[in-house]
């Protein structure tokens, strides 16, 4: 059992997830971010059973409306992808405040790496009707 009260228990239903930068930092102020997102979820939805129903991107977190065949795989995917192609583009970019920020707020049982970039969970929460959708 994880660390949330959030699950994924019905893989034939869309959710509604919030996937957070730690610490809050403005990452998707820049387009290149942004884009690292964009193909990331472009990629799920042409080679993988990922359907997107609606999105919105803000300086600091998103939020997504999906359904897929292996829906917990899939996010869990896409958040490491992303999280991996954003530290790097602002190591080559050397954009250090947020690099250092992304260390600082790393949390501590995380020791596979220096950085964290998401917030733990994304809080799915099932759409259960048309009227929530």
């Amino acid at each position: 059992m994880g660390r949330s009260r959030y699950h994924i228990t019905d893989n034939a239903v869309p959710y509604f997830h919030t996937c957070t930068i730690v610490g809050w930092l403005p990452i998707f102020t820049r387009p290149n971010t942004v884009q690292i997102i964009l193909d990331s979820w472009t990629y799920l939805q042409e080679n993988e059973c990922f359907q997107i129903h609606g999105y919105v991107i803000l300086e600091n977190h998103l939020h997504l409306i999906a359904s897929s065949d292996n829906h917990r795989e899939h996010i869990r995917r896409f958040k490491s992808f992303t999280a991996r192609r954003i530290i790097d583009y602002l190591t080559e970019q050397k954009i250090s405040l947020f690099f250092k920020q992304l260390a600082f707020h790393k949390v501590k049982h995380k020791t596979d790496s220096q950085h964290q970039f998401w917030q733990e969970g994304t809080h799915p929460k099932q759409i259960i009707d048309e009227e929530m959708m």
